[in-house]
């Protein structure tokens, strides 16, 4: 069984798969790809990438899919 999570990107939440974040817990943050979180960031980096995507018209929900 892979050991799964919810993730909030922006108020938009999805389940992920963090076998390759093993020390990911409550509160962190990491980088998703297709479904599966790749990496843990500190908070500051988390908030630069989301001011990114946030800045780019409709980047969340075509990332996310359209029922974002």
């Amino acid at each position: 069984m892979l050991r799964m999570g919810t993730v909030d990107f922006d108020g938009i939440r999805r389940e992920v798969c963090l076998a390759y974040t093993p020390s990911a817990d409550v509160g962190d943050y990491v980088v998703v790809h297709v479904g599966f979180a790749i990496s843990q960031v500190d908070e500051a980096e988390a908030a630069k990438t989301l001011a990114v995507l946030s800045a780019i018209p409709g980047a969340l929900a075509s990332e996310l899919g359209e029922d974002a």
